[in-house]
C-alpha cells in the first residue's frame, strides 16, 4: 500500500548496490535457499522458485521485449493482497523471496520483483523506472514498472492491474506522479519523459531495509 508517509519519503534518493541484482539471482539458484523456502512455505512455493529459475533461463538470451513480457507474465501470476492482510502493517516492502514464497503482495512488491529479475537478465538499469502513478480506475495511488527504450521514448508500463504491456500514452487510466530508479529520482512531468532530476538526499529508510533484507536472503 502506498501511504502518505511513503510518498513523502520516496522523494529522497534511493540507493542500490550494483551487486544486488546478481546476488538476488545467485541466491535463487542456490539449493540452500530453495530448501529454506520449502521448509518455511512448503513444496508449492519451492516449485514456484524452481519454475522462476527455468523461466529466467529461457529468457536470458532473448530481446528486451521478450524479457519484459516473460517477467511481467510470471510475477503477475502472484495473487494481490494488501500489506495489512499479509504483514499486519500499513506499508511493507517485501523482498522478492517473501513475495514469491507467500504468493501474495501489493503493487510495490510486483514492481520490486520484476525490476530485480529484469536487471539479472541484463536489462539496463537506466531503462527501468519505478513509477508512482494515480489510478483513475481505483482512485488511489499505485506503483508500476516502466521501461524506456531511449531517454525520450514513451515508456512501456508493466502493471499488476492490467496484465498486458502498453505504452504509457495508451494508459489513460494512470496519472503519472514521478519516476525513480536505483541511481536517481525523477519527477514525472508528463508521460514519455523521465522528468526533472531531484537533488540527492539521504537514503529512503524503507528502501535501505529492503536492500539489506535482499542481501541477507530474507524469506
Amino acid at each position: 500500500m502506498i501511504t502518505y508517509t511513503t510518498r513523502c519519503l520516496v522523494t529522497t534518493l534511493l540507493i542500490f548496490s550494483v551487486l544486488l541484482p546478481s546476488l538476488f539471482a545467485q541466491a535463487y539458484a542456490k539449493p540452500p535457499l530453495i530448501d529454506a523456502v520449502n521448509k518455511k512455505y512448503g513444496k508449492h512455493a519451492k516449485n514456484r522458485f524452481i519454475f522462476m529459475n527455468k523461466t529466467l533461463d529461457e529468457l536470458r538470451s532473448g530481446s528486451d521485449m521478450k524479457k519484459l513480457n516473460g517477467v511481467n507474465n510470471f510475477f503477475n501470476d502472484v495473487r494481490y493482497a494488501s500489506d495489512l492482510k499479509v504483514y499486519k502493517v500499513k506499508d511493507y516492502w517485501a523482498t522478492p523471496w517473501e513475495f514469491l514464497g507467500k504468493d501474495l503482495g501489493d503493487c510495490e512488491d510486483y514492481v520490486i520483483s520484476k525490476y530485480f529479475a529484469l536487471r539479472d537478465l541484463g536489462v539496463d538499469s537506466q531503462k527501468l523506472y519505478f513509477s508512482y502513478v494515480k489510478s483513475r480506475r481505483f482512485k488511489a495511488p499505485h506503483m508500476v514498472l516502466t521501461y524506456f527504450k531511449t531517454p525520450r521514448s514513451i515508456p512501456l508500463v508493466l502493471d499488476n492491474n492490467n496484465f498486458k504491456i502498453f505504452p504509457a500514452n495508451k494508459r489513460k487510466d494512470l496519472i503519472p506522479i514521478y519516476n525513480f530508479n536505483g541511481e536517481s529520482l525523477y519527477l514525472a512531468k508528463k508521460k514519455g519523459q523521465q522528468g526533472k532530476k531531484v537533488k540527492k538526499n539521504k537514503a529512503h529508510k524503507k528502501w535501505d531495509k529492503l536492500l539489506n533484507d535482499i542481501k541477507n536472503n530474507k524469506i
